[in-house]
């Protein structure tokens, strides 16, 4: 018998070993389709920050007119820090840098759902169904937030998305402790995504596996006292308020229908999710979608409270509404993993179905949301958009001092697709009227550069050569990226189809 014995042990290992291989590909197959169903585009909105931020870090001599305007912000994050040190520890690029963390997030998050997903479905499609869900939805817009569940580009949000997902994979598992360990590490790196997180994993945390179970301590409440809030109360200039109008998204009251319909139906579907597995006796998905209602519901209340009294509209800027995401997140997995015990199961033709309409449905989407540049902007490669062409100029051939003006509204100009100038041409610029009016609504110390900025750049595409003469004379600009003809007399030493890069005598 001890022979047999022994023969049977390798085995198991053998089985368990090839069942870990398997899932391990699985999840990398996932992954990989997820990262080409989304795109990746480095300097993608709010990547003009952040990335501007990391490379300031590594080459303090860049941005020396401007780096106000996304240095005043970073005092919240550890991120630039982290990225900037693990460039330097490691001698990788910012860009192939960047690159390895996006797809590192992307497994991170999605690794972590298929844990989730064993503990609420005991089925392995429904498993395999909840993560292929989440890795086609990355993005899906969020309501009426601006939020994509991941984003495009690396963003503290994705890493700290992925910290709060293993963490509920680990309170699931019962590891509390390391689910507080990746929570004190979301904090930082994202603290408003990082608080969200550590509210629905103290809300699941109480959510009983049975009705009347237990209840939370008082404790937990009056924590929230210690928050320091007084800043809220502060008055908020008309700049402030100028800049807030240009963002109707953080402001709840000027939501439409829809966007309500977007941030009510998923707390309902969780409720009714709840009540159905409940009647089934399903207790885990039962206690999971009670504690995506209840945080919903708490994080819908907290939202209202913060943005109804006039005197707090300060907080306007916490844009409470983004606890949404997480939402949509598990809305996913619960969905995905629903469709594969129900409709999916084991037929390979329902299958194919369903990864060709949801990651080909969402691909085709985000292609035509950037319709002039790559769907996957790789490190090093040469650009065809001309805004990105004249970005890559101005980085290899302008002076590291070289303080540039553009159109406030460049951002939103036709084939620009939302790249930010300073993360990708690493120079200064007057400040734009699309995403440096949000840093304005996160550090209202910079509303009066602003404010000036766009005074300036008011009328641009009417500027002749006295106007860019006055640019150089009353702010130091000595570079201007203009759209063809307007060069009015300017040296413009690189031009495309579209643009000119030029000198202000």
């Amino acid at each position: 018998m001890r022979p047999a014995a022994h023969g049977l042990k390798p085995a198991s290992k053998t089985a368990e070993t090839r069942r870990s291989g398997l899932c391990l590909l699985l999840l990398t197959v996932f992954s990989v389709a997820g990262f080409v169903a989304m795109g990746y585009h480095p300097g993608l909105e709010d990547d003009a920050v952040y990335l501007a931020a990391i490379k300031h870090r590594l080459h303090p001599g860049l941005f020396p007119f401007d780096s106000s305007f996304f240095e005043m912000q970073m005092q919240a994050t550890i991120f630039p820090d982290w990225m900037a040190g693990f460039v330097r520890l490691t001698g990788v690029g910012v860009a192939w840098a960047s690159l390895v963390w996006q797809f590192a997030s992307i497994f991170t998050v999605l690794w972590s759902c298929h844990r989730i997903a064993r503990r609420l479905f005991h089925e392995a499609p429904a498993q395999w169904a909840a993560v292929a869900m989440v890795s086609a939805m990355f993005t899906l817009p969020v309501a009426g937030t601006a939020l994509l569940v991941m984003d495009q580009h690396l963003h503290p949000r994705n890493l700290a998305a992925a910290l709060i997902v293993t963490a509920v994979a680990e309170l699931l598992s019962g590891r509390r402790w390391v689910a507080v360990v990746l929570l004190a590490a979301a904090l930082p790196m994202h603290p408003i995504m990082g608080a969200f997180g550590i509210s629905f994993a103290v809300i699941l945390s109480l959510t009983p596996d049975k009705v009347g179970e237990r209840r939370p301590p008082s404790s937990a409440l009056a924590a929230a006292a210690l928050v320091p809030l007084s800043w809220a109360f502060e008055p908020a200039s008309p700049v402030w308020h100028s800049a807030l109008d240009t963002k109707s998204y953080m402001s709840i009251d000027r939501w439409h229908w829809y966007e309500w319909l977007g941030a009510v139906a998923p707390l309902l579907l969780f409720w009714a999710l709840g009540r159905w597995r409940r009647r089934q006796n399903d207790q885990p998905m039962a206690r999971f979608a009670a504690a995506v209602f209840v945080y919903g519901v708490v994080q819908q209340a907290v939202a209202l409270v913060m943005q109804t009294p006039p005197g707090w509209v300060r907080l306007t800027s916490l844009q409470p509404m983004r606890y949404l995401e997480l939402v949509y997140l598990f809305m996913a997995l619960a969905g995905g993993g629903l469709l594969g015990r129900y409709l999916l199961k084991r037929s390979w033709w329902r299958w194919a179905i369903f990864l060709a309409a949801s990651y080909g449905g969402m691909m085709a989407v985000q292609c035509a949301e950037y319709a002039a540049s790559p769907h996957i902007e790789w490190p090093g490669q040469r650009h065809t958009n001309p805004w990105l062409e004249a970005f890559d100029w101005v980085r290899e051939n302008s002076p590291l001092d070289a303080y540039f003006a553009l159109d406030p509204y460049y951002l939103e100009a036709s084939g620009e697709d939302f790249h930010g100038f300073r993360a990708l041409a690493e120079r200064s610029q007057l400040a734009d009227a699309v995403k440096d009016a949000a840093m304005v609504i996160e550090v209202p110390e910079l509303g009066a550069a602003w404010d000036r900025d766009q005074s300036a750049l008011a009328e641009w595409n009417r500027f002749g050569a006295e106007d860019f003469k006055r640019l150089r004379r009353d702010f130091g600009v000595t570079w201007v990226i203009v759209d063809l003809p307007q060069i009015n007399g300017l040296e413009c030493p690189w031009r495309n189809k579209a643009l000119a890069v030029c000198e202000i005598p």
